[in-house]
């Protein structure tokens, strides 16, 4: 089942600018292709098994939201057609096939533009401590998995590798960006989750919260990394809807269920992932891009 899964990329005739948790990155003159790998991260982690076939599932629903969304705010998209990029990149055509964008190269926010509309998650695990997310205060008496009354803007900051982002209130966020920076991208995120919410509710899909990330090229301030996707979001079946405790998804809480199940620590080294359990959250992702778009890979 894995064979044709990619773990990590390596076309060393490109300069190898940094691995994220699932992405590598390539300089390419002034612009950048990231490469979505299968690896497959939880709490921080990243698992020493892939899972395949979740780079093309991530690149796909992206683009399908970049287009979706470009009327709301621009984004990084130059290509994601191989045959388009420069020619250096055309004797990998076939690995970068269906899982790959050339973006043009923006020096990004250093700060996690995240929207909820509903309460989970570590916005749960604040608001049971002090009835607040991100300083914002919320009505006495929530569930878990509770709609919210309106969504919220909670910024996080942008974690450096091995480290947790942190979830941070509004004021912080200016502080970080300048008050007339915030403002925009809370604005346009508020924007974007809720046209993507609408959208997803009509295929089925809950989308209870999820992160953008923005970055300035040119001065103007751009949609980047990736959009609406399982990684970035929660995204939950409407008909098994069920508030006041965890719910059933097409995202990575699958793994995270089962991660917490086995009393893992949390910590590297990350445990073994049985062959079942790797491809239930293969088949989660699948149907999350099939539900959204029409159309498998």
């Amino acid at each position: 089942m894995s064979s044709d899964a990619m773990k990590a990329s390596d076309f060393k005739d490109l300069t190898l600018l940094r691995r994220g948790k699932v992405r590598d990155v390539y300089e390419i003159d002034d612009e950048l292709l990231i490469v979505t790998t299968d690896r497959m991260s939880a709490f921080d982690v990243v698992m020493e098994e892939p899972i395949p076939d979740k780079g093309k599932v991530l690149t796909g629903i992206s683009l399908f939201w970049f287009k979706k969304l470009e009327s709301i705010v621009e984004n990084h998209l130059v290509s994601s057609d191989p045959y388009k990029f420069p020619v250096v990149c055309h004797q990998y055509a076939k690995q970068l096939e269906g899982r790959s964008m050339l973006v043009k190269k923006a020096r990004p926010l250093l700060v996690e533009c995240i929207v909820r509309g509903y309460i989970s998650g570590s916005g749960w695990q604040e608001y049971l401590q002090n009835g607040h997310v991100c300083g914002i205060p919320l009505p006495e008496g929530l569930g878990e998995s509770d709609k919210l009354s309106e969504p919220l803007f909670t910024p996080s900051t942008k974690a450096v590798d091995g480290m947790h982002d942190e979830n941070i209130p509004f004021e912080k966020a200016v502080d970080i960006l300048g008050k007339k920076m915030a403002e925009e991208v809370r604005e346009i995120s508020l924007r974007l989750y809720k046209f993507g919410r609408d959208f997803a509710a009509g295929k089925g899909i809950i989308v209870a919260d999820t992160k953008f990330e923005f970055g300035i090229v040119d001065d103007r301030l751009i949609l980047i990394d990736e959009a609406l996707t399982p990684d970035s979001s929660r995204f939950w079946p409407i008909d098994e809807y069920a508030p006041g405790g965890p719910q059933k998804s097409f995202d990575k809480q699958f793994l995270r269920d089962y991660l917490i199940k086995i009393n893992w620590s949390k910590k590297p080294p990350p445990p073994r992932l049985p062959s079942e359990i790797i491809e239930r959250t293969r088949g989660k992702y699948l149907e999350a891009l099939e539900r959204l778009t029409g159309h498998g890979l």
